[in-house]
């Protein structure tokens, strides 16, 4: 029975072990596909809306942006409202910021342009580094395999692990959270994600608080065999702003058209 009862313990912690070893891979490998994903454009569509107290969805917004580098770093530009292409007068609108974003970022000196790459890279870390914590601020379990998206994945299991001290903005979110990632057993990319607020959520006393509940899910989807890149993120949230007014809101972001930018390439206004 001791025999049984150690041989028990020993695969527990052996199958958490690697779950977190597995978790902690894919991140490595993540940093290397961030910097390939940095050369590709792409059309982001975004809907969101509120959810009333009958559960009706009402006040729904639909944009789809184009998103390309300019210059070397990336421009959006609205090209459809509600999925239709914009009013002559709007999209007119919209070149007319194209070639003021053009005609400002060709007449930079070395400096300036060298000031704005930089300025763009730090933002890109700073919106990356609550992911070393990652492996840190879970407990993980592995809890087996599935077949996702015509790819065979790890199914790994995260709860927050209780008395972890956040060190980023972001991560203070982690205590509050618990979700499951499905990881790609050949390449260790994440092919989908889902988190849920456990518990409230306050920032600070009076501004914002995201309830218990709150759900979120991503996708991605292998491009050009060489990179992952995002497919779709969806949420549904509640929140209370200044302890007075309650929201419930949901959102779908989907993103297609993926073509890699070629460094000879050039961002041109429509003639």
């Amino acid at each position: 029975m001791r025999l049984a009862l150690f041989l028990t313990l020993a695969a527990v912690l052996a199958a958490a072990q690697d779950a977190q070893e597995i978790v902690r891979r894919s991140l490595v490998i993540d940093e290397h596909n961030d910097r390939i994903a940095r050369d590709y454009t792409f059309l982001e569509r975004r809907e969101t809306w509120e959810i009333d107290g009958d559960g009706q969805s009402r006040n729904r917004r639909v944009r789809t942006y184009d998103v390309t580098l300019l210059e070397g770093s990336p421009y959006r530009r609205l090209v459809e409202r509600d999925d239709r292409p914009l009013a002559p007068d709007e999209e007119a609108r919209e070149e007319e910021k194209l070639h003021a974003s053009i005609a400002e970022r060709q007449k930079e000196t070395p400096a300036q342009r060298a000031r704005r790459l930089e300025e763009w890279e730090k933002k890109r870390r700073t919106q990356r580094e609550y992911l070393g914590e990652i492996p840190d601020a879970f407990q993980f379990r592995l809890l087996g395999e599935e077949r996702l998206a015509g790819r065979d994945a790890w199914v790994v299991a995260a709860d927050p692990l209780p008395g972890y001290r956040p060190r980023t903005s972001t991560a203070r979110l982690f205590p509050h959270l618990r979700g499951k990632l499905w990881i790609d057993k050949q390449d260790s990319h994440w092919i989908r994600a889902e988190a849920e607020v456990v518990d409230t959520i306050s920032f600070g006393f009076f501004v914002a608080r995201i309830g218990k509940g709150t759900r979120a899910w991503m996708q991605q989807t292998l491009v050009n065999g060489e990179v992952w890149l995002p497919q779709q993120v969806v949420f549904e949230a509640s929140a209370r702003i200044a302890l007075v007014r309650k929201l419930r809101v949901a959102g779908d972001i989907r993103y297609r058209n993926y073509r890699k930018f070629q460094a000879e390439s050039r961002v041109l206004p429509a003639p």
